[in-house]
This record gives C-alpha cells, structure tokens and sequence, in this order.
C-alpha cells in the first residue's frame, strides 16, 4: 500500500508553493522543491472518507489528511486551501449546480477551462501551476481514498514558470531603509531591530515571527531560526543587529513597554498589544519604511533576504555558506544570486574571456 502512495504522490515534478511571499519579488518565479512533499509520500491517506461527499467535503478531509498525517507546513496547507476554495467555487458554477458538486463529476476540460479562467485574470504562472498542482494533490487522494476510479492528473499539462531574476537594492539603498525608523517614533527601537535583523540575517518574515529570546545568543552572535519544513538552522548576526536587539529587550521604550499580554510568552517582536506580531504584520512595516526612505515600490521584506544573499557573494562569501544561511534545500536556488551581481560577473568576464 505504501508504495502505491509514493508512486502516486511521488511522481509530481510540480512542487507545491511559490517561495515565502504575496508579491512578485518574493516569488522570484521559483518553486519550491519536490523534497517538501516527502512527508506526505511517506503517509498511508486515511480510508475512512465517505465515496459520496461534495467536493467541498473532499477538499476538508484533503486538508485534514495534510494536517494531521503529511505533516506539511501551515503556509502551505493554507495555499492549497485557498486554491482549492476557488476552483470548489468555479466549477460550482461552470457545472450547472445551484449548491455543490461531487469530486467524481470532476474532468479534464473542466480543470483546463479553470486554468484559461486565471491566464485572463493575469495570474502569474507560478500561481497558476500551484493552482494545478493542488487539484492534482486532490485527484491522488480521491483516487487513494476511493472518492473517484480514475486519476487523470497526468493528463494535464502544468505551464511554463520563467526563472526570474529576484529584486535586489544597492548597499547604499539598504542603509537609507534601515535609517528610516525615526528615534521619535513610539515603536522605533522595535522596528530599528527588526530591519536590522532582517538584512544581517537573511530570514524570512515569518522566521523572524516566530523568533523567540530563547533563540537568541548574543554573547556570541546567532540566533536558531526554525525554517521551512521544520528545518533548523543556525545563523550568524552583525554586531549591529545585536546592539540595536540589545537595545530594544532593554531600554523602557522597547520590548519592556510592549510586553502587556498574557500571550507575549517569550516571542522577541510583539505589536503594540503585547501579541507576538504576525507576518503580515512585519510585510506592512518594512513597506512602510521602503516607501518612507524613497525606495521602489514594490520592496519588500523578502527583498531584504535577496539583498543579504546578493551582498554576501559580492563580498566573496562562498556559495555553500549562504545556502546553509538561507536554508535553501537545493544549491541551485541559491545560485541565482550569482546572476544579480552584475559587477562579479563582469569582473570574471575580463578574467577568463580570450578577449576581454
């Protein structure tokens, strides 16, 4: 039986999610990597559904399978939620129904009309074949779990995602952004760490969400940051992101006056509330101070990450050392830094090109 799961799950060579982020730059046009659904291979989906349930109750017990026994990220359970949920609605209302639809009535052209309907709303391709790779993910467990006789998934064909290089500000930019908090302001030793942390680190907004104190080691300088995946890693900090850091668990105008709610816990951000702040939360801050700092429009507080990364190499890190900062599973996803570096590259054209 297990090997008939990993057969069906294991073939995708589309992978679930774009990478951390709501815009473009955060995407980058890449997908995560197929080592993300492992887990989900290893798990035997429960058998218990009911063979006549609407495609809305096979959608939840879908979830629920990849809650409890896959095991994936929430990120991502949330992503196919809400791809689901408008593919549930379209073919709703493509079908005829006034109310529901069975997963079984569910065919071929009605998919490829789906994904003709979010080409002429101007989706990205990379949403539009994550879009696809959960209604396939749907099809595997309906036919693992008895919900259809046929799994057609192969039969469709996923779009094309264009590599794209990611957004990246000068060095000269990010010291204006990480200058833009005012010391007038009532949060500014929260957010003058918070961006500080973010360039100094790499981690991405929801890492440094849940970043607690425990994970803070000052005295030497590193923090354990819980990535994707549950995987952890540990990475360095700057002697600046540590003062400023310092300075807000100290100072009475920091975390001291945030923390007023019982649920601060030991959580390193908190909102003016006393909660933990989400990531959302951190995106709308980092927007602020981009747009306040003149910066172009669409930073945001995943550019921070390429920015460390582009930096790193065009100081001379090695390529190994900022994957395993960043916490890239594949070398190949950290090697597209390698191509914003306009100057390193032009550097090694005159080195090793016959006719510089």
């Amino acid at each position: 039986m297990r090997r008939a799961v990993k057969r069906a799950l294991g073939s995708d060579q589309n992978p679930p999610l774009a990478d951390e982020g709501t815009d473009g730059s955060a995407r980058s046009g890449r997908l995560h990597q197929p080592e993300r659904l492992r887990r989900a291979e290893r798990t035997v989906p429960p058998l218990g559904v009911p063979k006549e349930t609407t495609l809305e109750q096979s959608v939840r017990s879908f979830l629920n399978y990849l809650t409890v026994e896959a095991g994936l990220a929430n990120n991502t359970i949330l992503a196919y939620g809400q791809d689901l949920k408008s593919f549930t609605r379209y073919s709703i209302l493509d079908s005829g129904f006034s109310s529901s639809i069975e997963l079984r009535q569910i065919k071929p052209a009605l998919i490829q009309n789906y994904l003709r309907v979010l080409t002429e709303e101007h989706k990205s391709e990379s949403s539009i074949k994550r879009s696809l790779v959960a209604i396939r993910m749907l099809l595997r467990f309906g036919k693992l779990t008895g919900l259809i006789e046929e799994d057609f998934s192969s039969l469709l064909e996923s779009p094309k995602v264009w590599q794209r290089l990611p957004c990246v500000c000068s060095k000269q930019q990010v010291i204006e952004l990480l200058n833009a908090p005012c010391p007038d302001e009532p949060f500014y030793l929260r957010d003058k760490a918070m961006l500080e942390l973010l360039y100094a680190t790499g981690i991405r907004a929801s890492e440094i969400a849940g970043l607690k104190i425990s994970d803070l080691s000052l005295n030497i300088g590193y923090l354990r940051c819980l990535g994707k995946g549950s995987r952890e890693r540990i990475v360095p900090m700057g002697k600046v992101a540590i003062a400023a850091i310092e300075e807000y668990l100290v100072r009475p105008g920091g975390r001291p006056k945030l923390t007023r709610s019982a649920f601060s816990g030991d959580f390193l951000l908190l909102s003016r509330t006393g909660r933990p702040m989400s990531r959302i939360e951190i995106w709308r801050l980092v927007k602020k101070y981009a747009i306040r700092a003149g910066m172009p429009r669409n930073l945001t507080a995943h550019t921070l990450r390429h920015c460390f990364a582009t930096h790193l190499l065009a100081g001379g890190a090695d390529l190994r050392s900022v994957q395993e900062m960043l916490g890239h599973v594949d070398i190949a996803t950290t090697q597209i830094y390698t191509h914003v570096d306009q100057e390193r590259l032009r550097k090694i054209h005159r080195k090793f090109h016959p006719r510089p």
